[in-house]
């Protein structure tokens, strides 16, 4: 994958972007960005909680946090720090970094996120360290997002508005022979692309989840770590432990991260050096929040689940468009279809043989839908239909009719082919699938409206 940190279009960037909108060009591999540092970009990014621009190019919103299948963590906060209230849109705010913070931190085994991406740099980040060059870290750099890198404790920190690069030496994330030893903290500020002087701006790293880390290996210092520049804010800096409202909760998305290597720098060479991690078992991410639908998690509704499997539960919706409408939903937390496990997808498939077969000896079909969009945990909607009421092909034409009504692109996929092979993880999407095995998906690139699935078969 590519994270780009700072500004993502230039000047000049409406002709070729519009390549890249229309489908003429194509990302080749998933490409995160964050969102915009002035007001003349601002058109480019039409959503603030986060939206695919193009495909394989996702802006990844105004702040939050990105969790891969395998535990890694990516916070992000996007804009530089405003100098007025209110905040402009391109800003962000003490507010902004204060519930980013209480998100992560009201997690009682928090130690840390694995990478941090902003546009600015951290104030005093040279402090007991390296030179920057021609940049004064005293004078530079927004002291918010100073105060957030010393919350969070990102194993990476990566940054771009100064146009310089800098990589700082590795610092601690605890006082010495005073707190428990901690992982170290790398910040990386890198220059613009293309850039005359021939600065870098690309860096290329593999990195294990801190989750999957022997803890003796995750807190091992390097010989050349120094103090924490932030020392005095860490000091200074009150704990906060009040929770978000729903309206103020970060964007929280997934993905896969398929790197088995413990985070380090790409060599120059043509060989890997350093010791390889054994591959790990992938874990479902830990949800940042209240999860209504973890099956560990008190917030579960527990009255309303009626069989519970080795690694998924069936449960009746809440608010159903029918009594006997029903939910597929893994234990675990995992957001869509595209990030289930083998093992996971397996009993998936199970379900739904299961509930098909039910459905017909009650003289009913079913239509499963899914919307990966604005929602942290899986739920497979299953939708019984009387079967003398409606064929299936009456059912795919209703969902195909009610798209194009809302101008929404929903295009039928061979009945036997996997979502994962046409949705990368991480991508907003809705799918359709009747008890036939028939499809129809919609990769979602802007809004989308919350009820279409509920709406058609109601």
């Amino acid at each position: 994958m590519l994270l780009c940190v700072g500004n993502f279009f230039g000047s000049t960037s409406e002709a070729e972007w519009a390549e890249y909108r229309t489908g003429a060009k194509k990302a080749p591999i998933p490409t995160y960005v964050l969102g915009a540092n002035n007001q003349d970009t601002l058109s480019y990014f039409p959503d603030v909680s986060g939206c695919e621009l193009a495909e394989n190019i996702t802006y990844l919103g105004r702040r939050g946090v990105y969790s891969g299948c395998s535990g890694l963590q990516i916070a992000y906060l996007s804009g530089t720090e405003a100098q007025e209230q209110p905040a402009p849109a391109h800003s962000f705010s003490a507010k902004d970094v204060a519930e980013l913070k209480t998100a992560l931190l009201s997690s009682p085994n928090f130690r840390g996120v694995d990478i941090l991406l902003t546009s600015p740099w951290p104030r005093d980040v040279g402090s007991f360290a390296n030179s920057a060059g021609e940049i004064d870290t005293k004078k530079c750099g927004s002291k918010l997002v100073s105060d957030l890198a010393a919350s969070l404790k990102p194993r990476y920190h990566f940054a771009a508005l100064e146009k310089a690069y800098y990589e700082r030496l590795p610092y601690r994330n605890h006082m010495v022979l005073q707190e428990t030893p901690q992982h170290v903290t790398r910040f990386i500020a890198l220059a613009d692309v293309g850039n005359t002087s021939k600065k870098k701006y690309l860096y290329a790293f593999s990195i294990v989840p801190m989750s999957s880390m022997d803890p003796a290996e995750l807190v091992k210092q390097p010989q050349d770590v120094t103090e924490n520049p932030y020392r005095k804010l860490r000091k200074e800096a009150p704990k906060s432990k009040a929770p978000l409202s729903a309206e103020e909760e970060p964007a929280c998305q997934f993905f896969f991260d398929l790197n088995k290597h413990q985070g380090k720098k790409r060599p120059s060479e043509g060989k890997e050096r350093g010791d390889s991690q054994p591959k790990q078992a992938k874990k479902p991410p830990q949800p940042t929040g209240p999860c209504w639908f973890c099956l560990a998690s008190p917030e579960v509704e527990k009255h309303l689940v009626v069989s519970i499997g080795t690694h998924c539960y069936l449960a009746l919706a809440k608010g159903g468009l029918s009594p006997d409408h029903v939910l597929i939903l893994p234990i675990g937390h995992y957001q869509s279809v595209v990030d289930l496990s083998s093992e996971v997808l397996e009993e998936v498939t199970k379900y739904k043989a299961a509930l098909k077969e039910f459905f017909r000896s009650k003289g009913k079909r079913y239509v499963l839908f899914e919307r990966n969009y604005r929602s942290q945990h899986l739920q497979l909607q299953v939708v019984p239909v009387p079967l003398d009421l409606c064929t299936s092909e009456d059912i795919k034409e209703a969902f195909i009719a009610q798209a194009q009504e809302q101008q929404i692109e929903l295009l039928e996929i061979p009945e036997h082919s996997d979502i994962a092979q046409v949705a990368q993880p991480g991508t907003p999407y809705f799918y359709v699938e009747l008890d036939t095995g028939e499809k129809l998906f919609h990769r979602i690139r802007g809004r989308f409206p919350l009820q279409f699935g509920r709406c058609v078969p109601a």
